[in-house]
């Protein structure tokens, strides 16, 4: 036993190491843009190869497996395809003319509130939080530049509320993960989990209603071509089509080459610089996600997450402290995985086992699930949607944290239904 906790300890340190090299290192520069998240994770790379057991030749095997994981190359094509479509959407003027449009015709007040509510429901259509964030951030981020507010700022007010739509919708893969591992049917996980988070999707919603007030728009009341705002139209509407988000992306970048070719906007090598430019600034993304896979293989390997589900599994008394062990073991496995689904389907066995041993009803152990997996990956900067964000509007995924008030705000009501809910014994 001695021997497997050590083990299961070492196994886990990587991720400390990434932590406290970016963390530390980012306090003591006193600025979090110094500390590049690759270079962190490099450091925490190294480590984890050095103390994983084995020859060297199986512990780089185990690392690149976990870095040519399937998870890992899709997530990097998307990278590549939202990296393409984004400068050449940028290169015709279309991101100019969806911003123009949008602040003439919204009210300065209800560009904030009404950005974070077209994320939520628009994460809810497509059921992805990821479509969401490529479709929105750029726009957003134009916004930012004309309203004079901070780019991490406008980032979080999407990226909080693609996690809205992620959490509740029924086509989403965290759903339909936390549903059948808890066993209940979508209908009564989604009255449940709304129950939950609504507190925290009104208030963030008044938040940035009144925070909108003190936003100057006159300068971006300018003409827009109105055919300029048709690619991002059209990613839009086949996202909510329930269309794969690369093939979105795919015809996405073919509008984009059409309107700038028939427009004179582009050429054809114009185009194919703009795709390259493109490609090229999702490099550090693209670096990042092969670390982060590679690290999160050899703790899983290592029995670190195992270690943890066993862990968080004892001491449990009734029926609330089974609600906080299935919230601690969805939330850490989701730290280890840097993906909510597969955190969901890692611990989904043991959080029914335990639901039916202390009388959890399946729909609340759905919506715990759900929501503290969503919770944990809007607020990690390694995680697909904040690097996603990031890599969009050219700034440090750690910068988009402190911002993301609805994440937050969504994770505390989902403490406090453990806490105070009358039916929790």
């Amino acid at each position: 036993m001695k021997g497997s906790l050590s083990k299961g300890l070492l196994s886990i340190s990587p991720l400390a190491v990434f932590l406290l090299v970016y963390l530390v290192s980012s306090l003591v520069a006193g600025d979090f843009y110094k500390v590049p998240v690759s270079a962190a994770f490099l450091v925490a790379g190294v480590w984890g190869i050095a103390v994983a057991e084995g020859p060297l030749t199986g512990r780089l095997a185990a690392f690149s497996r976990g870095a040519g994981h399937p998870n890992v190359l899709l997530m990097i094509w998307i990278f590549l395809l939202s990296g393409a479509f984004a400068q050449t959407a940028r290169q015709i003027g279309a991101v100019d003319a969806t911003v123009s449009l949008m602040l003439s015709a919204v009210p300065a007040r209800w560009l904030l509130s009404g950005l974070f509510v077209t994320a939520c429901f628009l994460s809810m259509a497509m059921g992805t939080s990821v479509g969401t964030i490529v479709a929105l951030v750029p726009i957003g981020a134009g916004i930012a530049a004309q309203c004079g507010v901070p780019e991490p700022y406008m980032a979080a007010v999407i990226v909080g509320g693609s996690f809205f739509g992620d959490n509740l919708s029924f086509i989403s893969d965290t759903t339909i993960a936390s549903t059948r591992a808890a066993g209940c049917e979508m209908r009564d996980k989604f009255r449940a989990n709304l129950r939950i988070v609504l507190p925290a999707f009104v208030a963030v919603a008044v938040l940035y209603f009144i925070r909108g007030g003190s936003l100057n728009a006159s300068s971006a009341h300018t003409a827009a071509q109105w055919y300029l705002v048709l690619p991002y139209l059209l990613i839009i509407v086949l996202a909510l089509c329930g269309i794969h988000v690369t093939v979105v992306l795919g015809c996405g970048i073919a509008a984009v080459a059409l309107t700038g070719f028939l427009t004179g906007a582009l050429d054809w090598t114009g185009w194919l610089e703009a795709v390259g430019t493109g490609i090229s600034g999702m490099s550090d993304l693209i670096i990042v996600t092969l670390l982060a896979g590679g690290l999160l293989e050899l703790i899983r390997a290592g029995g670190g997450l195992d270690l943890i589900i066993r862990g968080l599994s004892r001491g449990i008394r009734g029926r609330r402290s089974a609600e906080a062990a299935i919230a601690g073991i969805v939330s850490l496995a989701n730290l280890c995985t840097a993906n909510n689904t597969i955190a969901i389907i890692t611990t989904g066995g043991i959080a029914r086992e335990l639901a039916d041993r202390y009388g959890v009803p399946p729909k609340k152990t759905a919506s715990l699930l759900d929501t503290f997996s969503c919770l944990v990956q809007g607020l990690i900067p390694y995680g697909a949607q904040l690097l996603m964000a990031a890599g969009l509007a050219g700034i440090s995924p750690a910068a988009i944290i402190p911002h993301l008030y609805y994440p937050f705000l969504m994770g505390l009501c989902a403490v406090l239904s453990i806490l105070f809910d009358k039916r929790t014994a």
